[in-house]
């Protein structure tokens, strides 16, 4: 099966064909650096990380380009505030992305410029820009003319009709028209400020990701991303002040992820209804929080809630424990099972062509974990009969594995996660270990004597409390439901 990708500008899927043969160039839009990062950005650098992790998986040579915008209004405001600068600011946030970042196993991109470090090509692409006709000076403020780009309009599909009747316009603005956008601003007393042709200034936020991008990429990059809420103004200005310089495409695919929502409100500042990435953390493992993600299509929006998350939670308890038995029928060599069709030999065959085949169909990451969860219903299954040797479990554990890299989990050891999680869940819903451990111990002794009924009563005590358990022939597992 081809590739294929939705594509935001064409609205349908398309096969993806690289400009370059095997060499893809895909370009990101970063964080504003100027606070901790919350769970939107952790949507975005997940879906992301996972879209170049599967690029590679299939053989491309991937250059992956994510900026930090490091000069912003709201960094500047935020260093006011603590009366500090603009480059503490942003370094300090940039760390604290990086930390969260690692938490989450989301690999570093191969670059990741900085919007300070490449004034002087935003200087050249205003230049550009202003001699053909497509930008215009007032009180060395420079704006980009958008009646004078045919195709303005064409990522978001609105035209400038539609997009004037819902402008907000000041009356004492100098623009010719309430849609141009800034491209370099005048520097206010006490703001940073570099030399240009039209004075002291500093770049337009939109500026910023088409130079760096095409500094890394070339001038058509093969995909952009970047979450849906930059489709219309900042990705529509991009590709008119990009093409309108260079005459050529910006990106040939438009990739964006969904929104993250709160009580079936886009989740933000504004709203008050955000969590950062170290909220969650505190509460849920890592790998949690991407399974959450990647249990629902890309471009599908999200609810966040503590339900939705100890769902994925119990999603990935019962994926590690399948994980954990298999890798402990495989360290211990054990006579061939009887010759006997085995449904999880059948399911794990065809495991790595299914992950392939929704992956292909723009990154179906909700279909690839439905094909893992048939994959452990099938090892269960096998495993109650015992009909899974050493050399077999080792196979199943590797495929398992080899999929687990690619959507960034299955990365811990499958003991030490269940057990990290039973932990962390004991104490956060204030269970007494020492109890719970005495009520197994006391209906292994009713089953032992047969009495049933008393075995019942304390299974469903437990349960009550939220604990699960599950007998093996060598012990019996709790877990927290």
């Amino acid at each position: 099966m081809t590739l294929k990708i939705y594509n935001t500008q064409s609205r349908k899927k398309e096969e993806f064909h690289p400009l370059k043969d095997n060499k893809v160039g895909i370009y990101v839009c970063g964080i504003t650096a100027y606070d901790l990062c919350h769970v939107g950005h952790a949507r975005s650098a997940v879906v992301f990380d996972v879209i170049v992790a599967y690029l590679r998986y299939i053989g491309y040579d991937v250059t992956y380009v994510k900026n930090f915008t490091d000069i912003d209004d709201k960094i500047i405001d935020k260093a006011n505030r603590e009366g500090s600068d603009i480059k503490q600011i942003a370094e300090r946030y940039i760390v604290e992305h990086d930390v969260d970042m690692k938490k989450l196993h989301v690999a570093v991109p191969d670059v990741t410029p900085r919007a300070t470090e490449n004034i002087e090509g935003m200087i050249d692409l205003v230049s550009a820009l202003l001699k053909k006709g497509l930008a215009y000076v007032i009180d060395q403020d420079v704006y980009f003319s958008v009646q004078d780009f045919p195709g303005y309009g064409k990522l978001s599909g609105r035209n400038l009709e539609e997009m004037m009747a819902g402008a907000r316009i000041d009356v004492n603005e100098k623009k010719k028209n309430p849609l141009d956008f800034v491209l370099w601003k005048a520097s206010k007393e006490g703001e940073p400020w570099w030399e240009s042709p039209w004075g002291k200034g500093r770049p337009g936020w939109h500026i910023e990701c088409s130079v760096m991008s095409q500094r890394y990429l070339g001038e058509t990059l093969d995909i952009h991303g970047g979450g849906e809420d930059l489709i219309f103004p900042h990705h529509e200005n991009e590709i008119a002040q990009s093409e309108g310089a260079t005459g050529k495409p910006f990106a040939r695919y438009w990739l964006h992820n969904g929104f993250v929502r709160v009580n079936s409100e886009k989740m933000s500042k504004s709203l008050g209804n955000f969590f950062t990435i170290r909220d969650i953390l505190q509460k849920y493992h890592p790998e949690v929080l991407r399974f959450f993600f990647l249990q629902s299509h890309y471009r599908s929006p999200v609810d966040f809630s503590d339900a939705a998350l100890n769902e994925a939670r119990q999603g990935m308890n019962r994926l590690y424990s399948v994980l954990k038995s298999l890798q402990e029928i495989a360290a211990i060599p054990t006579k061939e099972p009887k010759k006997v069709a085995s449904s999880a030999a059948e399911e794990i065959e065809k495991l790595r062509d299914r992950f392939i085949e929704a992956m292909d169909d723009d990154f179906n990451t909700a279909r690839a974990i439905g094909y893992l969860f048939d994959a452990a219903r099938a090892v269960n299954a096998d495993l109650a009969k015992n009909l899974i040797s050493s050399d077999a479990a080792a196979f199943m554990t590797g495929r398992f594995l080899e999929i687990g890299k690619v959507l960034g989990v299955f990365l811990e050891d499958p003991a030490a996660y269940l057990l990290q999680d039973r932990e962390r869940e004991t104490t956060k819903r204030g269970l007494n270990t020492a109890q719970i451990e005495s009520l197994i111990a006391e209906r292994n002794e009713a089953r032992k004597a047969r009495d049933w009924q008393r075995a019942d009563r304390i299974r469903k005590k437990l349960a009550e409390t939220g604990v699960s358990i599950r007998d093996t022939a060598a012990e019996t597992i709790w877990t927290i439901e």
